[in-house]
C-alpha cells in the first residue's frame, strides 16, 4: 500500500488542508479595517453570517465610509 494514501484517498493534513470553513474575511486597504462574516457588521445592521457578496450594494465600511470595491481578501 502506498503511504500517502489512506483507505479512502490521500491523507489530508489536518492542521491546514487548504480549505475554510465559510466566507472569507475582507480587508478594507484604506484604514485595514476587517469585515468578518461571522461576526456582520453592528453599525450596519448586518447580522452575523452575511457573506460580504451578500452586504447590500449601499454597504459601507464602518471606519472609513469606503465603498466594497476597496476590500481585499485576507490571506
Amino acid at each position: 500500500m502506498n503511504p500517502s494514501r489512506g483507505i479512502d484517498g490521500p491523507d489530508r493534513d489536518p492542521v491546514d488542508d487548504g480549505e475554510r470553513d465559510g466566507d472569507p474575511r475582507m480587508e478594507c486597504r484604506i484604514c485595514w479595517s476587517i469585515y468578518d462574516p461571522a461576526a456582520g457588521d453592528s453599525v450596519g445592521e448586518v447580522p452575523p453570517g452575511t457573506a460580504f457578496d451578500g452586504l447590500p450594494d449601499a454597504w459601507r465600511c464602518p471606519r472609513c465610509d469606503s465603498d466594497k470595491s476597496y476590500f481585499l481578501p485576507v490571506t
